[in-house]
């Protein structure tokens, strides 16, 4: 059975004590069929399937006492019942049984992900991992990496101006990036060949996070081997690189034509259009990475929780990887419907977060 450890989440709004046993089944069965098929649930064909008889107006006075507690609402087109956000946000905490992976999964994640004829780049590990979420979940399967997780390959200062020049940094999968940096005045023209060469004997192999923590191990031997001027010009390339605040790093996303499935009403194409246009706004992705660094294990936010999808009114399903130093390098998840499968899609995305920490650590 799944440890409730593993997964840290927002507590419900009503405690589940509050509710009797009556209230709790009629309850259950509500999210149960929403979950099932987005439908709401009216007291008739909720009277045939319960433990205990009730009549249908019995069962609509539990209906309405569960609404005037925030869990559930009436659609205006129907005399049914669906659940809230509050709502589901008790069900996730107080009734869903989640289990965990049978053998036969955990061998199918392990042969998308991990590489098949050789060996795979960090990147293409993370793409293998967001399509497979994307596959199993029918969500959208989401991966965002830090940006010093990267393997550094190269690094090159190519002066523009006298008192400017431009840093270039080539990471081993072939990406190049570029910073503007600001040059001492009265540096002589061989300094940044030097600095340069210096760096290069550092970062190469390494991600920029281990090469920066390199040069503080070194920086005694960096200050006497270099001159003053060629230091300063070494650590404004380093800085300039860690510095960036803007740059939330590599973001892959796989399986959008599947949040369009089984859509009909204007209101969630609506929803749909809003959740596209938060995935595209990479620089505030990077929230994703302080949701799974809260907490250990999956995270769960379901609708306005996640302040990210509050206008789509999606359910985000996080967890956090690591590298081999046990820090938290990147969160990869699901992101879909609130409707999403949880009993399924918790376990699929602990153990895959797991699998890449193994293999990238």
């Amino acid at each position: 059975m799944w440890s409730t450890d593993t997964v840290t989440s927002v507590p419900p709004s009503v405690p589940l004590e509050d509710l009797d046993e009556r209230s709790r089944e009629v309850f259950r069965r509500i999210v149960e069929n929403y979950l099932d098929t987005g439908e709401p649930l009216g007291s008739r064909n909720l009277a045939r399937g319960l433990s205990q008889p009730l009549s249908p107006a019995s069962i609509r006075n539990v209906m309405a006492d569960l609404e005037h507690h925030g869990l559930l609402y009436s659609p205006h087109t129907s005399a049914g019942r669906l659940p809230t956000q509050s709502g589901l946000r008790l069900f996730v905490d107080g009734f869903l049984e989640v289990g965990d992976l049978t053998k036969e999964e955990r061998e199918q994640i392990a042969v998308q992900v991990k590489a098949k004829g050789g060996e795979k780049t960090p990147e293409q590990v993370l793409t293998e991992a967001s399509q497979m979420l994307s596959g199993l979940s029918r969500g959208a399967g989401v991966v965002l990496s830090n940006k010093t997780d990267t393997t550094l390959r190269h690094i090159e200062f190519v002066q523009i101006e006298p008192l400017k020049a431009l840093v270039v940094l080539v990471s081993e999968d072939g990406s190049v990036e570029n910073r503007v940096v600001d040059l001492p005045a009265g540096l002589p023209p061989s300094a940044l060949t030097e600095a340069s060469n210096y760096l290069n004997s550092i970062i190469r192999n390494r991600t920029l996070a281990d090469a920066q923590s390199a040069l503080v191990r070194q920086r005694n031997e960096f200050q006497a081997e270099l001159d003053t001027l060629t230091s300063k010009v070494v650590d404004a390339g380093v800085a300039v690189w860690g510095g960036d605040k803007n740059d939330p790093g590599t973001l892959i996303v796989r399986g959008r034509s599947n949040l369009l499935e089984n859509v009909g009403a204007k209101e969630d194409l609506e929803r749909i259009r809003l959740l596209f246009d938060d995935l595209e706004n990479k620089s505030e992705l990077i929230r994703l990475l302080d949701l799974a660094k809260g907490g250990e294990g999956v995270r769960i936010f379901i609708g306005s929780e996640n302040k990210l999808f509050s206008l789509s009114g999606s359910s985000l399903i996080v967890s956090p990887y690591r590298d081999s130093e046990q820090r938290v390098v990147g969160v990869l998840g699901v992101i879909g419907p609130t409707r999403l499968n949880y009993a399924r899609v918790i376990p699929m995305v602990d153990y895959t977060a797991r699998l890449v920490s193994r293999m990238l650590g």
